[in-house]
């Protein structure tokens, strides 16, 4: 069987933390120029116009890579994770949320994590315009900027679910919250 050069293979450090996710073509190509090995593979091949390549699933890098964390970014899913998929004023968890800006946009208030939270449309139209106390609002929850996780990286580039071969190299991410909400959610 032939497998595609787009599948997905977990990219491990030295160490063997996991690293990142790729297509099954740049993993050849970093195990062909000596910069990974091949630690699992799936049970089919990619061919070449001169050989055969058992198609990689995990790969582990040679070298060890040192990088800064990475920080979360601010986008509406990010900030729905972030909050849960629960509305941040009347608690009602939802897959319909919309994003409020806790210090309106009209009065200065700035597009950041400290200034995001989610909520239902009920109550995004009662605050409108309008400051917390002006509002008669409160939130259950300050917002603040998340960090990432020890699988962000990885998390945010895999769909709905990891292949078998990737669990032994990522322990607990199956229960990670943000797949647990997003089922939750789907199932609903």
């Amino acid at each position: 069987m032939t497998a595609t050069v787009n599948a997905s293979v977990l990219v491990l450090n030295q160490n063997y933390e996991p690293l990142n996710v790729c297509n099954t073509r740049r993993a050849l190509v970093l195990v062909i120029d000596g910069k990974a090995e091949v630690l699992e593979a799936y049970d089919c091949t990619v061919a070449s116009a001169s050989r055969v390549f058992q198609s990689p699933s995990v790969i582990r890098l040679i070298y060890m890579i040192r990088r800064p964390r990475p920080r979360v970014k601010l986008t509406r899913r990010e900030v729905f994770i972030r909050d849960n998929y629960t509305c941040q004023y009347c608690g009602r968890q939802a897959g319909d949320l919309t994003i409020d800006h806790v210090i309106p946009r009209s009065r200065g208030g700035p597009h950041t994590w400290d200034n995001l939270v989610s909520a239902c449309k009920t109550c995004n139209h009662r605050k409108g315009g309008k400051l917390l106390n002006e509002a008669r609002m409160s939130l259950r929850n300050l917002p603040k900027e998340p960090s990432p996780g020890r699988y962000y990286t990885i998390e945010r580039r895999v769909e709905s679910s990891i292949y078998e071969v990737w669990e032994k190299f990522m322990p607990g991410f199956r229960q990670l919250p943000v797949y647990e909400a997003a089922r939750s959610l789907s199932s609903a």
